[in-house]
């Protein structure tokens, strides 16, 4: 019987050892996924000739910048996005008036600290985002035109387009987690790693790549637009006289950009949005069925919910990205 006893206690004793090797297995699968994704951009990237590194650098450096000052407000879109939803139970309750009243209910009941839920994620998101979206930006503007002077809008458009695609696809697992954290507040604890692993555990390779079709969609409309609009209405500006190449011609161009990036990206962002935000048994089937859904039980305007601080976030968020990153780009290194 002391026998038996003991063999059992040691297999429950060696519960907690098969549980962190088996987490260790789950991170090293995670790794496994993430290096072959970046190492197939990267053997893909390095045929392009001439890479200038200054704008993947800087274009991180901004974005990062730009993300801490701003984070509150895109949490208070996130959580106006996912309420009103009839076929959610949790997100049925519309629980908050606007922008203002998010932030103030959220600060009262869950605390300052709520504010910066998925701040983690969204960091890494940006320097990974950022970095390669205002790079491969770039180098697709040189690959296709060789002087900025020759640039046009369709030009900068398909570049803004294919950039978009290729670096929101590499940092789709940080906006799951992001949107999750900023959706749920408190209730997603632990670290950021160990709820990478957790949905990796749960989901698969699919969850953390959940809704990557809409973030690609989203991200082309919102680089397609923004980055070139700032860059046509910079260089008209400059062209024009008026203004030359300081800091009021970036202010303008970047409120310019923020504003046509809102009002053509809000739509999927909040589709984008609900899709990444369920969980277990799928709410909506697809994109279509999402926007019918939405557009059916709640009203053709419910795809501009969030509009306002949207725009709050992406204006804001433009203007200091590209204020920051012109003064970058006069470093000399």
């Amino acid at each position: 019987m002391l026998h038996i006893s003991g063999t059992n206690s040691q297999k429950t004793a060696s519960l907690p050892q098969l549980s962190v090797l088996l987490n260790q297995v789950a991170l090293l699968t995670l790794y496994d996924n993430l290096y072959k994704h970046i190492k197939t951009f990267l053997i893909c990237f390095q045929k392009m000739s001439n890479v200038n590194w200054k704008p993947f650098v800087f274009g991180g450096l901004a974005s990062v910048t730009a993300e801490c000052g701003t984070f509150p407000i895109d949490l208070a879109k996130t959580r106006l996005q996912v309420q009103g939803q009839v076929g959610d139970i949790k997100y049925r309750e519309i629980r908050y008036r606007g922008m203002l009243h998010a932030l103030v209910r959220i600060g009262r009941e869950e605390g300052l600290r709520a504010l910066y839920s998925g701040i983690a994620p969204a960091m890494l998101r940006q320097a990974s985002y950022g970095t390669i979206k205002i790079g491969t930006y770039q180098s697709f503007k040189r690959l296709l035109v060789e002087r900025p002077e020759d640039e046009t809008l369709l030009t900068n458009m398909i570049c803004g387009v294919l950039s978009g695609v290729i670096s929101s696809s590499i940092a789709n697992p940080t906006d799951v987690l992001k949107i999750r954290m900023q959706a749920q507040g408190n209730v997603i604890q632990g670290s950021m790693m160990g709820n990478f692993i957790n949905i990796y555990q749960q989901e698969g390779t699919r969850g953390l790549w959940k809704g990557v079709s809409l973030t690609a969609q989203r991200a082309a409309i919102v680089v397609g637009v923004e980055l070139p609009v700032y860059d046509i209405t910079k260089k008209h500006l400059i062209l024009s006289g008026y203004m030359g190449d300081n800091v009021y011609t970036h202010f303008v161009s970047s409120f310019a950009c923020g504003l046509a990036g809102a009002l053509a990206s809000n739509p999927v962002d909040v589709v984008r949005t609900r899709m990444m935000n369920q969980r277990g048994v799928a709410l909506y089937q697809g994109t279509l069925d999402c926007i019918l859904q939405t557009w059916r039980s709640e009203g053709f305007m419910a795809l501009y919910k969030g509009f306002f601080p949207n725009w709050l976030r992406l204006g804001p968020w433009n203007i200091i990205f590209f204020l920051t990153y012109e003064q970058l780009k006069k470093i000399n290194v």
